[in-house]
């Protein structure tokens, strides 16, 4: 098994950022967003990748992106390279599957998580105080119930290294105002919905997930970044599925368990994975892609 794309250097073109997963190089009033096979969990990118990942996630959000156009437009230009600008094609090879040209816009401040099952930092939050957010829930939930119905509950958007931070609505409409704060809260929960219904048919429950929003320079609002993958949800078979404790998943969530098992502070270095973690993560992933869009060739 190869070692994927773990981090791209295409001299010809101007790098603008390298994100935890993400290597963003910029063209003007455009951006060509590669997806490495870099995998971070608890905000740390881990020493090893998992191989193919990023066409995973490519692949899944191109498929999330059109599915949803008929609520939100997006911030997708193509995925198709030979549709790309010309300093892009002597890497099709590097970039096939795995990128996309989008236009710019300005990122709200605001990670859009909307659960629809109560697991990782919102069970946390729930065992102090019965709430996540601020939101009151019923007494008595075990770890990975269904919630009696999806809530939003956002978070900060953390430096790479730092840990991102749950707040409550009325402090979204602190930072974005109360109409934005709103909007993104209904277009979340819509979203979400709807991909639940699909991932359902599929066989897939869909825990929970976090949305990213910008701004065009006219003003509009408009999906970006990546939507519904195994990085940005927690995907449970449904065959599988029995509250009271974790779910086997298709997503990063298996990793963050074997994680949580070591001795290990959570902070930048990461340990190494196993080859045995390595493939069963790639294996999750890939089987993710062929559930949900019935692409199995990456």
């Amino acid at each position: 098994m190869s070692i994927g794309i773990v981090k791209t250097h295409f001299t010809n073109m101007k790098l603008l950022s390298r994100g935890k997963v993400r290597d963003i190089y910029d063209f003007d009033d455009k951006l060509l967003i590669v997806t490495s096979d870099r995998l971070s969990a608890f905000d740390v990118v881990m020493e090893d990748s998992i191989p193919d990942k990023g066409k995973v996630l490519t692949q899944i959000s191109m498929f999330w992106f059109e599915k949803m156009k008929s609520i939100i437009d997006n911030h997708v230009i193509t995925a198709d390279i030979s549709k790309m600008p010309e300093e892009c094609q002597e890497f099709a090879k590097d970039l096939d599957k795995r990128t996309m040209l989008v236009k710019k816009a300005k990122p709200l401040p605001v990670e859009c998580v909307v659960r629809g099952y109560i697991s990782g930092s919102g069970w946390k939050s729930y065992q102090k105080n019965s709430e996540i957010c601020g939101i009151k829930l019923p007494e008595g939930l075990q770890e990975s119930d269904k919630l009696p119905e999806p809530i939003f509950t956002p978070s900060t958007k953390a430096e790479q290294g730092e840990h991102d931070e749950n707040i409550s609505f009325d402090k979204v409409v602190d930072m974005i105002g109360e109409s934005m704060a709103e909007k993104i809260k209904s277009l979340s929960l819509t979203i979400y919905e709807e991909g639940r219904k699909w991932a359902d048919e599929k066989g897939i429950i869909i825990a929970d997930t976090k949305f990213e929003f910008g701004t065009l320079d006219n003003g509009d609002l408009i999906l970006i970044d990546e939507v519904l993958t195994p990085d940005s949800s927690r995907f449970w078979p449904k065959d599988h599925y029995k509250p009271g404790g974790p779910q086997f998943s298709f997503d990063k969530q298996y990793v963050r368990d074997h994680l949580e098992g070591l001795d290990w502070n959570k902070k930048a270095p990461a340990p190494f994975l196993s080859r045995e973690i390595i493939e069963n993560t790639r294996s999750k992933y890939i089987e993710a892609l062929s559930r949900l869009t019935g692409i199995s060739d990456v």
